[in-house]
């Protein structure tokens, strides 16, 4: 089976380790912090939603969009359960959304790190890959702790997203330099900031909502559910489902907009209608009492205050075109989004090794024969739910095993 050594201890890197292992393979793991899978205590608010039963090719993004789920149906998510099952793992489902039934991050890494253990696997941690280069038969790595030899090379380097100490460029310097494409890298599950300078007065308020981005006045990506306005900006999953679209569209210097609705679930007519009819009941009632018990208090007063209306004028005597003008603040609420916050705030990016680069099937590089990628140096990222640690075991067991399985 020969020597496979895995450059990178995340998620990717230590599946790819059990996986090649676990064939045969003698396993060397170098990892650049002082222990392995710090990023994974974090995932899932340090619960780890180690994957979700929902899949289709749509919760991952690429350049090339067909990648990613060749992948993904070679480890899915029921043989991602089984894996992890067999390691100690008792899954807890909380609609389709899965966690270690201890609800502890910790304790899906713990499991990882045992079976390395039990495969005699050799981890080299403080141990930083500076240049892999190619020779007949193998590789001759070069690290902070000195130089020595592969036959087979895993590259799971991850990306530069999260605060974790050793996150960065590693994994794109190290394939540039073996001739590999990468696509430009932006934050992508990240809080997104806006122009206007109203936020700080409506800072924390939550409240369902539909949410389109646009980019140069095209619609380039839309989700719903429960946004969070900051000091800022925009949080909130839908804004993370949406933001690595807004960032890339921000990188190629688009001008982007974000159009939030407050009642995305009435019709347009409908909704006037529902208006018109409130105030038919009870016209005497101000503005600022006609919104009670129908939005919070912080959302009617700055659309009051962005549609020049007094709190104290009576509702029966607004205008058509003042009713027009304040449903429109409602349902089509503009606002201009100037950056994604910084990769230290991001859970992953968007960008990284071209796949084109990439065997589609075994993940090996199509030009570094003995190369193979795994997790978020490559161009893949996923929903936020599970979905980037799916992408993570997936390509960590399909590169593992295509390492291992390999001539040397």
């Amino acid at each position: 089976m020969g020597n496979v050594t895995i450059i990178g201890g995340g998620a990717s890197g230590l599946t790819a380790a059990i996986t090649a292992a676990s064939a045969g393979a003698r396993v060397t793991l170098i990892e650049q912090n002082d222990r392995v899978g710090k990023k994974i205590l974090s995932t899932g608010n340090g619960r780890c939603n180690y994957t979700n039963m929902h899949q289709e090719p749509s919760c991952y993004h690429s350049e090339d969009p067909s990648f990613p789920w060749g992948i993904i149906r070679q480890f899915d998510a029921g043989e991602t359960v089984k894996f992890f099952r067999e390691l100690g793992i008792f899954p807890k489902n909380r609609e389709g959304y899965l966690y270690p039934n201890s609800d502890q991050a910790s304790s899906v890494l713990d499991v990882l790190r045992m079976e390395c253990r039990r495969l005699h696997t050799e981890i080299r941690t403080d141990c930083r890959c500076t240049e892999i280069r190619p020779k007949k038969n193998g590789f001759r790595l070069k690290t902070t702790s000195g130089e020595f030899s592969a036959d087979r090379v895993v590259l799971a380097a991850g990306s530069a997203a999260s605060a974790v100490a050793g996150s960065g460029d590693l994994g794109y310097r190290l394939a540039r330099q073996l001739g590999h494409r990468i696509v430009p890298v932006v934050p992508a599950l990240v809080h997104l900031r806006c122009r206007e300078h109203f936020y700080k007065s409506v800072s924390a308020q939550r409240e369902a909502a539909a949410l389109q981005i646009f980019a140069d006045q095209v619609c380039i990506a839309r989700d719903q559910g429960e946004i969070q306005l900051t000091n800022y900006g925009i949080s909130g999953i839908p804004v993370f489902q949406v933001s690595g679209a807004a960032a890339r569209a921000l990188y190629h210097r688009q001008s982007v907009k974000a159009v939030l609705d407050f009642m995305p679930d009435m019709e347009w007519e409908a909704f006037l209608g529902f208006l018109k009819e409130r105030i038919r009941i009870r016209p005497e009632k101000t503005l600022e009492e006609f919104f009670v018990g129908l939005f919070p208090k912080k959302l009617w007063d700055l659309w009051l205050r962005l549609g020049g209306l007094p709190r104290i004028q009576a509702a029966g005597t607004l205008t058509d075109g003042q009713m027009e003008a304040l449903a429109r603040l409602i349902r089509q609420f503009e606002t201009n989004v100037t950056a994604a916050n910084s990769f230290a705030q991001a859970q992953v990016c968007r960008g990284g090794v071209d796949t084109r680069d990439v065997d589609p099937r075994t993940l090996e590089s199509r030009l570094i024969p003995g190369l193979y990628f795994a997790g978020e140096v490559l161009d893949v990222d996923g929903l936020c739910g599970g979905y980037n640690l799916q992408w993570a075991w997936s390509s960590g067991h399909v590169a593992g095993k295509e390492a291992a399985h390999a001539k040397a």
